[in-house]
């Protein structure tokens, strides 16, 4: 009897959908294309464009609180909660030009008290930091040190922004003279509009600073005088905003106490007040001036005239009370803006209607072009749907269902292009009221079917080539919010118009489950049967399930039978049609997170009575007593309980062999792989199991938090996994290819050890010592080493016995110096090898210089030169101890020669004179 060969199952992460941002600052380059964004102590620079992570900086372990970019992308700074601002220069990668690597090149403290806000000029070479303290210090970037340092504001510096002002040459000589008049004067306001009035084309180009705090004033701080030239005291609550208009010389300010306020640049003078009636977070002006854009509280982007203060954007539903929008990211060159909001999403809307806006007209809200989630938050569920697995639906504990697009980097590079790059936002399926708990998809991937915290479910149609997604039928009745939802899995007869067209054929049914206890199945009636837009389900029949709460339902393969798993610890399989008990699998000794039948095509699994027929099918389940138990449903019996995971198990599914690959293409390894099956839990492991064997193949770890859902694409394989920590990582089974570079390794390694053997054979040891060292193999490098320094006679002016050996020694690379300083360690702790490990190392230091020794560096923990040095002192004291008290000893034994021969000699003229006598 042939056993079967063992393969080694590994998977590699392919691909993975990482958050970008988790709230705080956000930045966009001046051509639009680069994002910057706060992931909590990280920041991010995303490519826009294509969705490509260009860089990812490392924070100091406290969260950002301020972050910005310079408009040409040359440097990023950072400020954190503890006190610190770095400085980053941004270049190209080396490795990547697509890239960027960030150079850290200065840390500093700016203020006393955590940075607040920020800005940069528009060339991008100063910088103006804000703090809590209420002290504004500019700084040079390129330069590291502060140029200006204000103060004067009362409270929290709550906003800044950099702007060139024109100014009335007469009004600029009148400075002088209004510093005698009481500030606010009748008199000095007078001058200022004469002044202004006498010459307005007569004007020159200031370097300003404006500053907005907490108390409602704005500061304008000349930066060539070094100090406040007027204070604008108009809101009554924290300034959040401030933009400046060189084409309307005027400077816009934004406050929470629902008011923007256009001010004058050559009187500083209110000119508009405008009352948004919503509290403001950002503002700005737009393009040349004429309008400017507001954000805040109410969640939605408002255009406004600037000449007249009117709203140019028709009437728009407010958001929710918890939403709002934080920042809008715009600049002047762009044909687009960035709106970035409570519920950490950022959404590019298009300005070109603005092109055509005639005065005094009423404007749409501008048309959303994209968009982006900067985190997923906790992912319950995920699934793919269309029927090329071209998006993947996810559920992220929200009332919300998220299509995600998978396809491959979109060729185009237009800010304004459709997004379909991989993890690039699709749509947004709304509807649910509350946290969307569970989802299925049919087999086609058209029909979409969801269960929420509300208490209702839906099926929703997926007509990704047309753009269409809509909820197609709401299913009511169930008196506590859904757990478990289920759609017929087995495909309609090859040729019919189910198949062929499954957009116009929904489902013929639904299960749900919910934490009522029971369980219902709906019929879905087709629209073409009833009247009005969305048809009326029901349910077919109702069922007491379960004592606790229902966790997962699924259907078999040919959709006769149906199975519920339940917190009571037991899992039923039902009818379809009639909604009986067929059985109960009892053998948990918790809740039942998951379950999951098996594919018609599953060969029988080994148990542990014998191989289990799988005619009838197999079940697979994961509960939260840490173990993945798998069921014969002829006898309704376990065949074996897989044990690993150190938490709760909350998703199972079967693995299956890709569907595109023929039978003549199967890999080796392929053909031995039995029966696999996936696992995740609790602990952020996903697992890999052997049906038969019962042992886990491999773990799969790229989470930090419980992994809720698992899915597998059955066309090449790839296993996806959904955690608390908002990734999504695609994982790609990889055991073909590395078996196969396995065998390559293994068949170069027989290769190079028989050269090693060749050369050792015909005493060329420059090679052999060099093969050896790349192979790793000690003994052989010992014995070679041994046989040169007792080379004899050795060649003159030769350091270790032969001059050939002295020049590989000197000419090593770092890693095989350090490599043979390894093993110089272990041969100096046997004595009989230490002759040799000294006389190396001898060498070793008259070649190499201390600063080349002292910068190597080993690949593991703990394998530092400091630890190799430790350990050849330790073992070279004692050799030399034990070399002096030998020598101690040798005189004792000269004196014992020397004594045994004076005796000697005494014996023998004894024995001589007894001759004689």
């Amino acid at each position: 009897m042939t056993s079967r060969t063992k393969v080694i199952t590994t998977f590699e992460v392919d691909r993975s959908i990482q958050p970008i941002y988790t709230g705080g600052d956000a930045g966009l380059s001046r051509n639009g294309q680069v994002l910057v964004t706060c992931l909590g102590e990280e920041a991010l620079l995303t490519n826009l464009d294509t969705g490509q992570l260009l860089a990812r900086i490392e924070g100091d372990g406290e969260v950002l609180t301020t972050l910005l970019v310079t408009p040409s992308v040359s440097h990023l700074i950072t400020c954190s909660r503890s006190l610190s601002m770095r400085i980053y220069s941004l270049e190209t990668s080396n490795d990547s030009p697509e890239l960027l690597h960030a150079v850290l090149q200065r840390t500093l403290k700016p203020h006393t008290t955590p940075v607040i806000t920020a800005a940069t000029d528009r060339t991008g070479t100063l910088l103006a930091t804000g703090g809590a303290d209420g002290v504004i210090k500019v700084w040079d970037i390129n330069g590291g040190y502060v140029s200006h340092t204000f103060r004067g504001h009362a409270g929290v510096i709550s906003a800044l922004h950099f702007f060139e002002a024109h100014v009335s040459v007469v009004q600029s000589t009148l400075s002088a003279r209004l510093k005698r008049k009481p500030r606010g004067s009748q008199e000095a306001d007078e001058d200022i509009y004469v002044a202004c009035a006498e010459e307005p084309e007569d004007s020159v180009l200031v370097f300003y600073l404006a500053s907005g705090s907490e108390d409602g004033k704005i500061k304008i701080w000349d930066l060539i005088k070094r100090k406040a030239i007027t204070t604008l005291d108009s809101h009554v609550s924290v300034v959040r905003s401030l933009s400046f208009s060189r084409e309307q010389n005027a400077l816009l300010s934004a406050s929470r106490d629902k008011t923007a306020i256009i001010w004058e640049a050559r009187t500083w003078k209110a000119s508009k007040v405008v009352p948004v009636l919503e509290g403001l977070e950002t503002a700005g002006f737009l393009s040349t001036g004429a309008f400017f854009y507001t954000g805040g509280e109410s969640d939605i982007l408002r255009i406004w005239e600037t000449e007249t203060g009117r709203e140019v954007t028709k009437e728009q539903v407010v958001g929710s009370e918890d939403s709002g929008i934080l920042h809008i990211l715009y600049n002047s060159s762009l044909d687009f803006l960035v709106t970035v909001h409570t519920n950490q999403t950022l959404v590019l809307h298009s300005l070109v209607p603005l092109r055509t806006l005639q005065i005094g007209g009423k404007l749409d809200p501008l048309p959303i072009l994209r968009h982006l989630s900067g985190t997923h938050d906790e992912i319950i569920d995920l699934s793919y749907v269309t029927q090329d697995r071209e998006l993947l639906a996810l559920a992220t504990n929200s009332e919300d269902i998220r299509l995600v697009s998978l396809a491959a980097k979109t060729t185009d590079n237009s800010p304004s292009a459709t997004g379909q790059y991989f993890g690039a936002d699709v749509a947004l399926l709304q509807g649910h009221e509350d946290i969307i708990i569970c989802l299925d998809v049919d087999w086609s991937g058209c029909w979409l079917a969801t269960g929420a915290k509300d208490n209702t479910a839906r099926l929703w149609r997926i007509d990704h080539i047309n753009h269409s997604y809509e909820c197609f039928s709401v299913f009511t009745g169930h008196a506590e919010s859904l757990g478990a939802i289920s759609l017929p899995s087995q495909p309609p007869p090859v040729g019919s118009a189910a198949h062929s067209n499954p957009l116009d054929n929904p489902p013929s049914f639904v299960l749900t489950g919910s934490q009522d206890r029971t369980v219902k199945r709906w019929e879905v009636v087709p629209r073409s049967i009833v009247k009005g837009d969305k048809p009326n389900p029901r349910a077919i029949y109702t069922r007491k399930a379960h004592d606790k709460d229902i966790n997962a339902i699924a259907t078999n393969h040919n959709s006769t039978l149906f199975a519920s798993a339940s917190q009571d610890r037991t899992v039923k399989i039902w009818s379809v049609e009639e909604g009986e008990v067929q059985g109960v699998l009892r053998g948990h000794r918790r809740g039942v997170w998951s379950v999951k039948f098996a594919a018609k095509e599953t060969p029988p699994i080994i148990g542990d009575g014998g191989p289990a027929s799988s005619s009838r099918g197999l079940v697979l389940t994961g509960s939260g007593d840490k173990t993945v138990k798998i069921w014969s449903l002829s006898d309704y019996s376990c065949l074996r309980t897989l044990e690993g995971h150190t938490n709760s198990v909350l998703k199972v599914i079967w693995v299956p062999l890709p569907q595109h690959i023929s039978e003549n293409e199967v890999s080796e390894p392929s053909r031995h792989r039995g029966v696999q099956i996936a696992s995740a839990g609790g602990d952020g492991l996903v697992k890999i199991w052997d049906a038969n064997s019962g042992e886990c193949d491999c773990t799969l770890d790229n989470h930090t938090d419980r992994v809720w859902a698992l899915a597998v694409n059955p066309s090449d394989g790839t296993v996806i996994s959904g955690s608390g920590d908002s990734v999504v990582t695609f994982w790609k089974d990889t055991t073909s290819s590395t078996i196969a570079a396995s065998a390559a390794a293994s068949t170069a390694r027989v290769e190079q050890e028989q050269q090693l053997q060749n050369y050792i054979h015909h005493g060329s040891y420059r090679e052999a010592i060099t093969l050896a060292l790349q192979l790793n193999h000690p003994a052989r490098l010992l014995a070679l080493l041994t046989t040169v320094v007792n080379t004899n006679p050795p060649d003159p002016t030769s350091l270790s016995g032969l001059k050939a050996v002295d020049d590989v020694l000197q000419h090593l690379a770092d890693e095989q110096l350090f490599t043979l300083l390894l093993r110089l360690r272990d041969w100096n702790t046997n004595a009989r090898t230490a002759p040799v490990a000294q006389r190396i190392l001898w060498v070793l230091a008259k070649s190499y210089p201390a600063t080349r020794l002292a910068g190597l560096k080993g690949k593991g923990k703990g394998s530092g030169l400091k630890d190799v040095l430790d350990g050849l002192r330790a073992y070279t004291e004692r050799h030399y101890k034990r070399m002096e008290e030998l020598v101690d000893e040798s005189y004792l034994v000269d004196y014992t020669l020397r004594e045994m021969e004076a005796v000697g000699f005494v014996d023998e003229d004894i024995a001589m004179t007894g001759v004689v006598v």
